[in-house]
């Protein structure tokens, strides 16, 4: 279940997208599916939501999303570039107007001095061109509380990209 805080981010979005005719695809690493399916938790949702892809292997995030080999290898999965790729990616390969992609390190394992866990990745990307991006150090808070709080963080950023959009 959702906690009630993100699911009033989620009910936020698919209203502002809704009125403006937006339609949403996410694309999501370490929160698994966690913002699509807060977004479709909320009845209605479908006619906002175009899909979701969940990509947290390398090889999905180039072969469903056309991340390229070079970013992964020169930046690594957890980077600003693969996050802004992978957002870029979504709009491709999807009908939706907004997009937001997500790649960190949930934990409790698998961080580094360079990249700590609780290191977590945002890029937000309007079919039109504009764009947004976040680092965000939520520091080792639990892998629970790591995923939620960038699924609130993620649906921030759609939200911003929403209110952005021309009616």
């Amino acid at each position: 279940m959702i906690e009630e805080g993100v699911r009033r981010i989620a009910r936020r979005v698919l209203d502002l997208c809704r009125a403006r005719g937006l339609r949403v695809a996410t694309a999501e690493s370490c929160t698994g599916g966690l913002v699509a399916a807060a977004l479709t938790e909320i009845a209605g949702s479908s006619d906002v939501v175009d899909c979701g892809f969940v990509t947290y292997s390398n090889e999905a995030k180039q072969k469903l999303l056309g991340v390229t080999a070079a970013t992964l290898t020169r930046y690594g999965a957890v980077s600003r570039e693969t996050a802004a790729a992978m957002a870029k990616g979504a709009l491709e390969n999807s009908k939706a107007d907004l997009a937001v992609a997500i790649t960190g390190i949930a934990g409790p394992g698998g961080g580094s001095a360079r990249k700590p866990v609780g290191l977590v990745y945002f890029a937000a990307a309007a079919r039109e061109g504009r764009r947004l991006a976040r680092r965000r150090r939520f520091g080792k808070i639990g892998r629970s509380r790591v995923r939620l709080r960038s699924v609130a963080e993620a649906l921030a950023l759609l939200e911003m990209l929403a209110e952005q959009a021309s009616d």
